[in-house]
């Protein structure tokens, strides 16, 4: 999981990963969408694949990346703990926001 939230820290490989969610790309294609050098796209996506978010198939002369999200169901699972604490802790303030208004009508 750690290579997986240290790939995603970028926006630069974020945009990549938005990009491939849409379907598989050429390093070119992928490249337009950022405002680096290519080399710079190289090393985004060699991040990527070291990560296991994507992965590459050769393609006659290119080479086509793909999104593998499974590597992100366990970030998913692991942040799933703290949004049902901060959704148990809304729920209860919510609870005490309301008792306090009950609270207030009856005392007016």
């Amino acid at each position: 999981m750690d290579a997986v939230l240290r790939a995603v820290a970028d926006e630069g490989r974020r945009t990549i990963l938005r990009a491939l969610a849409d379907g598989p790309a050429t390093a070119g294609d992928l490249a337009s969408l950022l405002p680096i050098a290519r080399p710079g796209v190289s090393r985004h996506l060699r991040v990527l694949r070291e990560a296991e978010l994507v992965e590459v198939r050769q393609q006659a002369q290119r080479r086509v990346y793909s999104l593998r999200p499974e590597p992100l169901a366990e970030v998913d699972e692991w942040l799933s703990g703290y949004r049902n604490l901060w959704q148990h802790r809304m729920a209860a303030l919510h609870a005490e926001v309301a008792r306090g208004k009950r609270e207030r009508r009856s005392t007016t």
